[in-house]
């Protein structure tokens, strides 16, 4: 399985979303129904669980964790091998997945365009390139480059819930005064940078925004 055991001892994000999903799991999920409608009262998360060395997953191992089984489209037909590494996951009582994305700096929102060749990037700009099409997004930036992290995420939104009509969702957690990685203290600044990759990407509002979340948790509420 493409499972991928974390430290427990680290900073800034990762330390984060270990200690939301395992000790706040109930308040997760209360901030993440003030941003979107979802059937069931609860979500369990299936990691970072620290009996299972807090590990993240990717690739076929983030699909088994999930339990999503018969897709339509299968992953391997739409993304290459080591693809997103999903920082949190979770299922909804009424069969809901949630893919979860977390930051903690605003820096880390400024990945680097990827680093795939070959084949490997043929399939990643067809699946990009039809991502972009179906949520009607006309500008010439490309996904494969800058906010690439952000673009990659918002695909396999549109490879669960378009092409396997599936009931997910994507959270992306945004924490706010996290010290020990120099954090925004505000959800004021956040937004201020989100709002810039947004319209360089064309992506402030599409097909799929009602089911993405977007969540900003201070470090204090959680216990950091």
């Amino acid at each position: 399985m493409d499972r991928y055991p974390q430290v427990s001892d680290g900073r800034g994000s990762l330390r984060d979303i270990q200690v939301l999903v395992n000790r706040f799991p109930d308040f997760f999920t209360r901030k993440i129904k003030e941003h979107i409608r979802i059937k069931s009262d609860r979500i369990d998360w299936v990691s970072p669980l620290k009996d299972d060395e807090y590990s993240e997953y990717r690739d076929n191992g983030f699909i088994a964790k999930l339990g999503v089984q018969n897709l339509k489209t299968s992953l391997n037909d739409f993304w290459p091998k080591r693809g997103p590494q999903w920082d949190a996951l979770g299922r909804g009582r009424e069969n809901e997945v949630f893919l979860v994305e977390a930051k903690a700096n605003i820096e880390e929102i400024i990945s680097p365009e990827t680093k795939a060749t070959g084949k490997a990037l043929e399939l990643i700009k067809k699946s990009l390139d039809a991502a972009k099409k179906y949520l009607k997004m006309n500008n010439k930036a490309d996904w494969s480059g800058t906010f690439y992290q952000y673009t990659n995420r918002l695909a396999h939104l549109y490879f669960l819930r378009t092409l396997n009509n599936l009931p997910a969702y994507l959270v992306f957690v945004y924490f706010t005064g996290d010290d020990s990685v120099s954090g925004p203290k505000s959800i004021k600044e956040w937004n201020a940078a989100l709002t810039v990759m947004k319209r360089y990407l064309g992506a402030s509002a599409h097909k799929l925004s009602k089911y993405i979340a977007e969540v900003f948790i201070d470090v204090k509420q959680i216990g950091l």
